[in-house]
């Protein structure tokens, strides 16, 4: 897919709002040192799942440079793939990372939370934009390049059944289905995607809505329960 180009002009429209470039989806990606990767396959090697995770937790609050590439490294150990250029900003919490494929130039926002599953899978593309706070419940979530995700914005995987009715829901089976976000699409603040759901090449989900069902390529969806609003052309 090709980059985004944004007009390099800076407007001023009369209400006062301003219409500047970009800032993520148009940073230059820098290579990770090679000392970086190198750390990170020794410490692979070395340490168990368990003590990475411990490593990733005590770098985890900190905002000084050697907390910022330790995080780096401690997760690259973790997963399955990370790209590079990632930015990872304090207090992610990551469950199940070895089910994690991250691309390059992926940014996580302070405190998300990426909740995978022993047995799933979660594929975060490239240049991806994951902003403060934002929950995955990623048992088989694929999120493609270019996204943008909102602060607080949140994405359910999976439910439980009720059935039967005589035992407590938490109980109960649990059903999990795939939720797919296409290629540039931007989920709003506090939008929630349920289980089961793609949203479509371009779309914009709007700040605060409820998706339940899949959203066209170029559409824009608002409202609870999220409904088509408007139509971009490709």
């Amino acid at each position: 897919m090709p980059e985004y180009v944004q007009p390099k002009t800076h407007r001023t429209a009369r209400s006062g709002t301003r219409l500047v470039s970009a800032v993520h989806g148009l940073r230059k990606m820098e290579p990770d040192p090679q000392f970086e990767l190198d750390m990170a396959a020794h410490l692979k090697e070395h340490l168990s799942p368990e003590q990475l995770l411990e490593a990733f937790s005590v770098h985890g609050h900190g905002t000084n440079p050697i907390d910022v590439i330790m995080r780096r490294v401690c997760l690259r150990a973790l997963v399955r793939r990370l790209g590079g250029g990632a930015n990872i900003r304090k207090d992610v919490s990551v469950i199940h990372p070895e089910t994690f494929e991250i691309g390059d130039g992926v940014f996580l926002g302070e405190q998300a939370i990426i909740q995978g599953r022993f047995d799933g899978r979660c594929v975060i593309g490239n240049r991806v934009w994951i902003g403060p706070q934002s929950y995955f419940d990623a048992r088989d979530l694929v999120i493609e390049e270019w996204v943008g995700w909102g602060p607080g914005a949140k994405v359910l995987g999976s439910e439980h059944t009720g059935s039967p009715s005589g035992v407590p829901v938490i109980q109960s089976d649990l059903k999990i289905a795939p939720v797919r976000i296409c290629a540039g699409a931007d989920v709003g603040v506090n939008a929630i995607i349920l289980p089961g759901v793609t949203v479509g090449r371009g779309a914009i989900v709007g700040a605060g809505a409820v998706v339940t069902n899949d959203v066209p390529d170029y559409a824009t969806v608002i409202g609870v329960p999220a409904r088509v609003i408007s139509q971009r052309k490709p």
